[in-house]
């Protein structure tokens, strides 16, 4: 069995880089909210224990504390921001409301050598690249512990108890903007903490499979598939693990890309031979969103509409036990508030929440700790074609979510076509593997334009194209001027019912990728 280290998350919305950078040095590890941490450290038994940022104070008495059985249990323990803060005050040390607060990036000196700095820091380095964001600092150490680093307005930027392997930094490692981070909490998963680094998208295949066989037993399982990588990819994995045991179900809800039916029923049916039912729900989806304007509102028709049909299809079979999803971590952090903790909803996803009482299927969501480049890898570990691997995410609810305001049946072929033409575009100038996603959004909002002698009141269409590797943080993607002016004369000359079109330069955060 390999090494693992349990990731306490106190509402950071940025806890699961931490996960995504320890997996990439080869260690597994999970998160889990810090009210649920005290059961996840007994039966997870990691080599060590990473406490994760978030938006609360420690000086307030109601919030956020990890478990004290993980301080007594000779492991390693990592506090970051908040984690350092009630690591400080739960072992006999003391956190003020900072006279000078730090957020962005900081000047760190190191003032002792450290095994959590071996390779990059030494005594007497002085670094501007980590990143802090925090209104409290530690004021008093508990005893054993020791400064090893500090910043202008942080005299306990980082500190050890090298003696109990314990050690706390104010700023983020886990974000880009502190370029050591990474090697940093490399250094405590494997120097300190004694990991091989020995976990492997191989690894997680076969016990993926073996849990799946666990879970499932002599099981049916149903499978929705929604012509994106997630639900296929959990598709493929789930069909190695139980065969014939699983059936896949398309569900076709006129939301969809341009070929993007033909497509997946092409995959499945003729290249994978996997048992596949494609269902026409064009009209039931259509009709149900006619002239709903509300983001939400249009997330729950369209998720209570997929389970509908699963639950129909699969007493068609004779009934099913379970339902597979293909739900990623990303879907679940911005879903969930963990009970009792501070994280706050973003937006809801429709593959997240569990089921209606009135179904007896339990859930089978093999990806669900997964990020997105993850699940690219382990596609290309179960022998999905790259072209399929490689395709741009698409949100489970379809075009829906990218006509903001009402829905209309002519709005979404209006997108379909302004879409298709968008990345007709993206791929002929080469750029649609370098771009995390991209797709067109039609505006709830009409412009008056000229074509020819005539004066036109049409939608304005955004355009949007991100740079990401796990589509928690983002950045717009730099077209050239002649891109934009070439897709745009498309746009507005090949689709009625546009007349103008713009660029969305958002990043994530604050915004998120898509508008809905």
């Amino acid at each position: 069995m390999h090494d693992k280290i349990l990731i306490i998350d106190f509402g950071s919305q940025v806890t699961q880089l931490i996960a995504r950078r320890i997996r990439e040095s080869g260690v597994y590890c999970e998160v889990v909210p810090f009210n649920l941490a005290e059961q996840a450290f007994a039966e997870f038994k990691p080599r060590g224990v990473v406490l994760s940022g978030g938006p609360a104070s420690v000086i307030d008495m109601d919030t956020p504390r990890a478990p004290m059985s993980i301080f007594t249990a000779g492991i390693p323990v990592l506090g970051i921001c908040y984690g350092q803060q009630t690591m400080v005050e739960q072992l006999g040390g003391k956190v003020e409301e900072a006279t000078h607060r730090e957020f962005g990036r900081a000047d760190i000196e190191i003032v002792e050598d450290s095994p959590l700095f071996e390779g990059f820091w030494q005594k007497g380095d002085c670094d501007d690249h980590v990143w802090m964001s925090h209104g409290d600092t530690v004021s008093a150490l508990p005893d054993g512990f020791g400064v090893i680093a500090v910043s202008k307005h942080a005299p306990y930027a980082a500190i050890a108890d090298e003696s109990r392997k314990f050690y706390g930094v104010q700023f983020h490692p886990e974000v880009v903007h502190t370029p050591r981070g990474t090697q940093l909490l490399n250094n405590f998963t494997h120097k300190v903490c004694g990991c091989s680094g020995d976990w492997t998208m191989a690894t997680f295949r076969e016990e993926a499979i073996a849990k799946i066989r666990h879970q499932v037993g002599a099981g049916t399982v149903v499978c929705g598939l929604s012509g994106g990588v997630d639900s296929s990819v959990a598709a493929v994995l789930i069909h190695e693990a139980i065969g014939e045991q699983l059936h896949c179900i398309y569900v076709d809800n006129g939301l969809m890309r341009e070929g993007e039916t033909e497509e997946v029923v092409s995959l499945f049916k003729d290249h994978y031979n996997i048992p596949l039912i494609a269902v026409d729900a064009r009209e039931t989806f259509l009709s149900k969103l006619d002239d709903v304007d509300d983001p939400e509102k249009k997330r729950k028709i369209i998720g209570g509409l997929f389970i509908d049909v699963f639950d129909h299809e699969a007493k068609q079979l004779g009934g099913a036990d379970f339902l597979a999803q293909g739900t990623l971590y990303p879907d679940v952090i911005e879903s969930v508030s963990f009970t009792g903790g501070p994280s706050v909803t973003i937006k809801s996803h429709h593959n997240v929440g569990g089921l209606p009482e009135r179904m007896k299927m339990q859930l089978v969501e093999p990806l669900r700790e997964l990020f997105k480049d993850e699940v690219r890898a382990l596609g290309r570990e179960l022998g999905i074609p790259e072209a399929f691997i490689t395709r741009h995410p698409f949100p489970g609810p379809g075009l829906a979510i990218r006509v903001p305001g009402k829905f209309t049946r002519e709005k979404v072929e209006i997108l379909r076509k302004a879409d298709t033409i968008y990345l007709d575009e993206i791929r002929k100038a080469g750029l649609y593997d370098e771009i995390w996603q991209a797709f067109a959004v039609l505006l709830p909002v009409r412009s008056t334009g000229v074509m020819g002698d005539s004066r036109t009141f049409d939608y304005a269409l955004a355009l949007r194209a991100v740079t990401s590797t796990d589509g928690m943080t983002a950045d717009y993607y730099p077209f050239e001027h002649d891109f934009l002016g070439r897709t745009a004369t498309r746009l507005i000359n090949e689709v009625k019912g546009i007349n103008r079109v713009t660029y969305d330069i958002t990043s994530k955060p604050p915004g998120t990728i898509e508008w809905e």
